[in-house]
């Protein structure tokens, strides 16, 4: 009877406890594994700067789109599609660990352990989303080589839509690297898809010179809100086509409904073992 009153009276864990531990746990991993891996590192963060300062430096003055802040020429304009680049690699290619989790063997240890895959998705979603948000906001400290100066309420807005563009971004990762078993077939969707999806998001022309068609898949292309929110914040005075708030609320929608898509590729998928 005094054993049954014990176990009676001990703490019940709350519920939540079942996805919150585990996402956690597996958060940490992805943060872990991609800082100990110095390379990627490097190439996240480099391969985006050459871009921003090869292309910017080679259009120069040549192209402008304006005579206010971040008008005056193609390094100052290309500064936002390169952060967004930024926040596109170390999203989709963190997601990768998804196919090597496979391989190892590890992946399919959690879908037999009692975790549901809605922790699963959130842990993995969450890893990618922490590094490529902290790759992102990085790449501010070049912000003065842009004419950007900024105070700490634009610096927290960016840290927003930079964290819902990896969020959204790293849940389409997820969801493409699901079913895949190998890299060569990741790099072959994300070749053939992100790439124009990030080119067709004003991050290299603005939508205003655009030809007709190019316009509308410019304007019905979700990554083109994240470029022109980050475009309004770091360069106030320049004229975009969105407001900010119903840029961020498209934003915010895109990444429910990708974090959706997600977790419906991890529920209908059953991992098989490497062969």
């Amino acid at each position: 009877m005094a054993t049954q009153t014990a176990v009676l009276s001990r703490p019940i864990a709350p519920a939540s406890a079942g996805v919150l531990l585990p996402a956690f746990t597996l958060w940490w991993r992805e943060i872990v594994r991609f800082y100990r891996q110095k390379s990627r590192v490097i190439g996240v963060l480099a391969s985006p700067l050459v871009f921003w300062v090869v292309i910017g430096s080679g259009f120069g003055t040549s192209f402008r789109s304006g005579g206010g802040q971040g008008q005056g020429n193609y390094l100052d304009y290309f500064y936002p599609g390169a952060l967004i680049m930024i926040v596109l690699f170390t999203s989709i290619f963190t997601m990768m660990s998804v196919i090597e989790d496979r391989k190892e063997g590890f992946l399919l240890s959690v879908l037999v352990a009692p975790v549901p895959r809605s922790a699963i998705v959130l842990g993995k979603v969450l890893g990618g989303t922490t590094l490529s948000a902290i790759q992102g906001m990085i790449f501010l400290v070049f912000a003065p080589f842009a004419g950007i100066h900024l105070n700490l309420p634009q610096v927290l807005l960016v840290g927003v839509v930079v964290f819902l563009v990896s969020f959204a971004l790293t849940a389409l990762g997820f969801a493409i690297a699901w079913p895949m078993d190998s890299t060569q077939a990741f790099h072959g969707i994300i070749n053939l898809f992100l790439i124009p999806l990030w080119l067709l998001s004003g991050a290299m022309f603005p939508i205003s010179r655009a030809s007709g068609w190019i316009r509308v898949l410019m304007y019905a292309n979700p990554l083109t809100y994240g470029v022109e929110a980050l475009r309004s914040l770091l360069y106030p005075g320049m004229e975009t086509p969105f407001p900010l708030p119903s840029a961020i609320a498209t934003l915010l929608l895109f990444s429910l409904v990708m974090f959706g898509l997600a977790f419906l590729m991890a529920n209908r998928r059953t991992t098989r073992p490497a062969a």
